[in-house]
């Protein structure tokens, strides 16, 4: 799964990455945060947890003075990471829902109607997971857990797979700016080879040439999307030990990102040579 990831761009860097026509992420959105988000929603955040908002890229047709709608736009927009469906009776299934799974994307009810209508792309400069040594034990005796991070060799964003949907408060009156939640879920997929010594899955990343037909919401059939989903590619990215301190949500800054000396390392498994690295 992927449940942490580093979303450290600005608007201005997401909206030239990623050719945004519309830049419609100052505007506000109803949040499911009890507290305000730190860091504040825009700003880079090194530890994206679910709940929070994120920068999503979308194409809609916005809605004109006169009720109709205009031709569709590439925008950027800030989403509560967690779908939350439209029959869903509250927001709480968030939770569960941060991520889909590309093998069965199509045939939940979850998540296929927004996959044929409604899908997203993700930046993120890179993700996390925790790999389960094989061979150390915490203090507790469970298998000792190494986070990781890994990210694309060529310095760009990643694209991660995404599906949005919108969730009405019934309890709110029409008008009501936070009668409507905007939620997100990540597609994931089996891992590629490497990362697969990390975590037995990983974010399905699109490539640039992919981006158009992906967010493309005249695509709606099937097929068309089933061609998409497919096993991870671990070619673009690399992955190297952090710091645990990213294991709490309430830490964050580039700081997370630096590598963990060798000499630091207790059992865990290279994932480019196989082999265990201080056990």
């Amino acid at each position: 799964m992927c449940g942490r990831y580093a979303a450290s761009a600005g608007a201005g860097e997401l909206v030239e990455e990623f050719e945004v026509d519309v830049d419609a992420s100052g505007e506000a959105t109803r949040s499911l945060l009890v507290s305000a988000q730190e860091p504040p929603v825009g700003a880079p955040d090194y530890n994206m947890a679910p709940t929070k908002q994120a920068p999503v890229v979308l194409t809609r047709a916005s809605k004109l003075d006169d009720g109709s709608r205009g031709e569709p736009t590439r925008q950027l927009r800030h989403l509560t990471w967690g779908l939350v469906p439209s029959w869903s009776k509250d927001t709480k299934v968030g939770l569960r829902m941060i991520n889909a799974r590309a093998e069965t994307l199509l045939d939940k009810a979850s998540f296929a109607k927004a996959a044929k209508a409604r899908r997203c792309l993700v930046p993120a400069a890179g993700w996390y997971e925790w790999q389960v040594s094989p061979v150390a034990h915490d203090a507790k005796g469970k298998p000792r857990k190494q986070p990781f991070y890994m990210h694309r060799t060529d310095g760009h964003d990643t694209a991660f797979a995404g599906i949005y949907e919108f969730w009405r408060d019934r309890t709110l009156p029409e008008g009501d700016p936070d009668a409507w939640v905007v939620s997100f879920s990540i597609i994931t997929t089996s891992a590629g080879e490497g990362l697969d010594r990390i975590h037995d899955r990983q974010p399905l990343s699109l490539e640039r040439e992919q981006w158009d037909d992906w967010l493309d919401p005249s695509l709606t059939d099937e097929a068309d999307v089933a061609a998409f989903l497919r096993p991870g590619d671990s070619s673009p990215f690399e992955a190297y030990p952090i710091s645990s301190a990213v294991s709490a949500t309430r830490n964050n800054g580039p700081g997370l990102l630096t590598p963990l000396p060798s000499d630091q390392l207790v059992g865990v498994l290279d994932p480019v040579t196989g082999e265990i690295i201080g056990g």
